[in-house]
């Protein structure tokens, strides 16, 4: 078995007012694997990751990241984290180079800046301001404040929000990179495909509550991986979910011949975390609250 690098069991936080943000979320992360905690916004995964961080105090449950309790956390467990937050605020007047000399000089054994810069692909602009660079270059910024440490466990927080298509490419390479080098990442995204790319195992959490967690292709489970076959029959769409989906197709070419818009459909990850969205939907509609 790898060892656990974030274990996290029963995790509950309810806030002044007696709103639960979190109702018994429960998954693990192993060394060197990338996690990804997938939900909708105000399902509380910022709240996971604020307490896994140490910013946040939890109502009960039982936490350990890097073995150490979150709450209980020093400088020399801090040391060990790498941190990339979705909004890091105004950029500041610094050059690329001054910035990362500095927050290296805050870790016992930092990259060297160089190597660093190097490794995001900002060598040609270690002279340049911050302020100066494109959206894409702040974030490679970003990164490379997180990594500059050689932390352990690295938090990702939303990475390519408003990145275009290439830019989102080129920052996967990045964390490919990391990947490699044996770097354990938890990665939230609201980008499916980012997920799947990226990450070997995920938990997608709604309303507080953990609805899977697996390796990417087992989310949902069984089930929810059933392929789809999708034919117009009589100006009708007509659609059956199937473990043999050549079985009904060739049933449908024996009565129909050629069926119309025939297609069959084998749920991606996209189409199981809608399913859940849509289950939590109902639940709360019918509970009398707001879908």
């Amino acid at each position: 078995m790898s060892e656990t690098v974030v274990r996290v069991d029963n995790l509950r936080k309810t806030y002044r007012g007696g709103l639960e943000a979190l109702r018994g979320v429960s998954f693990d992360i192993r060394r060197g694997e990338t996690f990804a905690l997938l939900g909708p916004n105000g399902a509380g995964k910022s709240t996971v990751i604020e307490i896994l961080e140490g910013y946040r105090d939890r109502t009960s449950g039982d936490v350990r990241v890097l073995g150490v309790d979150p709450h209980r956390g020093g400088l020399d467990w801090k040391a060990r984290l790498g941190i990339v937050l979705q909004n890091t605020g105004e950029a500041p007047t610094a050059t690329v180079r001054e910035l990362l000399a500095h927050f290296a000089s805050f870790y016992p054994r930092p990259r060297d800046v160089d190597e660093t810069m190097a490794a995001v692909g900002l060598v040609d602009k270690a002279k340049v301001s911050v302020r100066k660079l494109s959206g894409g270059q702040r974030r490679r910024v970003d990164v490379a404040l997180g990594i500059i440490g050689r932390p352990e466990l690295l938090f990702l927080d939303e990475p390519t929000t408003g990145f275009d298509p290439e830019v989102r490419r080129h920052f996967w390479d990045l964390i490919r990179s990391l990947q490699r080098e044996g770097t354990t990442i938890l990665l939230t995204t609201h980008y499916l495909d980012e997920a799947a790319e990226l990450a070997e195992r995920a938990a997608i959490v709604v309303g507080g509550l953990m609805a899977s967690v697996g390796r990417i292709d087992d989310l949902g489970g069984p089930e929810a991986r059933v392929p789809l076959v999708r034919w117009r029959e009589d100006g009708v769409v007509r659609e059956e979910r199937t473990q043999d989906p050549g079985a009904v197709v060739a049933a449908l070419h024996a009565r129909l011949g050629e069926p119309d818009r025939l297609e069959v459909v084998r749920p991606s990850l996209e189409d199981v975390y809608l399913s859940f969205l849509g289950a939590e939907a109902r639940r709360t509609t019918a509970a009398g609250g707001v879908a």
